[in-house]
């Protein structure tokens, strides 16, 4: 991105609902037009950040989200599987970066963390964070304590989305609130972690609550890093089992519009994914989608395999993004290399000088 387009990028947090709907109610190849000028602005447009997701604790969750098999409440066929140990996580993480990935989010099934659980949460992170990959968690709820001691593990970002509107919330869950999840998002923001916050369309809310959930993500304080867009996997076992499909024009124009709204953060492509054909995913990375989960499956739900997503990448001339790991690393070698050939030189001067 050059200071020209840097500098004349305005990063915004006083959207009004009004502005947000406008977004939403232009021409398709007008928002297409502005959200590809926006992510062009601020990113390579033709980079998507590769991230996998591996669900480490598996059901048994308290809470009643009426879209996710893990609730106990919801009489899915889903099998409670305890928190893995540390080396399957590991080997899991070393399969992820070997594939491609650069980020590796780890999703544990709780409302909150267990204080056993929890102490084996930091020690899992530790471990995989010495793999050079970035480390996300998916956790529930956090206490400020637990925020700053997962930061002191090493954890680079946290997931919490916020789901939907804040009117359309109880519709949805009734065992936390919606300020129990900007809470925990107030947390990690001061425990110096990155935020990873988005939500899920097509539960049968209306465009306004979509307008409201993206209204809320863009006026935050700060922006989040990354916003996970998620399209309703229907479940059967679940209460949204037999939710009437969204249009896919208006999942493009969430990312369109997100986009737009917050022109810096990753704008990722999650769970839904399976469902989508090539054609709808293209124009989701055209609207600004700039990150994916990479692998066969999505925590509990089924994701598109890493061989179809390289068929894809290579039809329309994607590649995975460079992580800022992988650029100190870059530059660290051409540095060495600058030093090794300035060496080279002197000590050629020299033997020239003494000939």
């Amino acid at each position: 991105m050059s200071k020209t387009a840097e500098s004349a990028q305005e990063i915004r947090h006083d959207w009004s609902r009004k502005e947000v709907q406008a977004l939403f109610d232009l021409p398709m190849n007008d928002l297409m037009f502005q959200a590809q000028t926006v992510h062009r602005q601020n990113f390579d447009p033709n980079a998507v950040q590769l991230s996998t997701l591996l669900n480490i604790k598996t059901g048994a969750c308290a809470e009643d989200c009426s879209y996710c098999s893990q609730s106990v409440v919801n009489d899915t066929s889903l099998k409670v599987e305890p928190l893995m140990d540390e080396e399957t996580v590991m080997e899991s993480a070393r399969e992820a970066k070997k594939n491609g990935a650069s980020r590796f989010c780890m999703g544990a099934a709780w409302r909150s963390p267990t204080p056993k659980g929890f102490e084996r949460i930091l020690e899992i992170i530790s471990g995989v964070k010495t793999l050079g990959l970035e480390t996300c968690a998916t956790l529930g709820m956090l206490s400020n304590e637990q925020a700053h001691q997962l930061k002191e593990a090493g954890l680079d970002y946290y997931n919490h989305n916020l789901d939907t509107s804040a009117e359309y919330y109880d519709k949805v869950i009734t065992t936390r609130t919606y300020q129990d999840r900007l809470d925990t998002l107030s947390f990690v923001r001061d425990a110096g972690m990155k935020v990873c916050c988005g939500g899920i369309v097509g539960m049968g809310e209306e465009q306004t609550d979509r307008v409201g959930l993206l209204l809320t993500l863009a006026n935050l304080d700060h922006h989040p890093e990354s916003v996970p867009m998620n399209l309703l996997v229907k479940i059967e076992g679940t209460p949204l089992a037999d939710t009437e499909d969204l249009d896919i024009f208006e999942f493009i124009r969430c990312i369109a519009v997100a986009r737009i709204l917050m022109p810096r953060s990753m704008v990722r492509l999650s769970a839904g994914r399976q469902s989508l054909s090539d054609e709808a995913q293209a124009m989701c990375y055209l609207a600004g989608a700039n990150s994916i989960f990479y692998g066969e499956r999505l925590l509990t739900t089924d994701n598109p395999e890493a061989d179809q997503d390289r068929m894809l990448f290579g039809r329309l001339g994607l590649h995975p993004m460079e992580t800022e790991a992988d650029a100190a690393r870059e530059s660290e070698l051409a540095a060495t290399d600058a030093g090794t050939h300035t060496q080279v030189n002197e000590q050629a001067d020299e033997q020239q000088a003494v000939h």
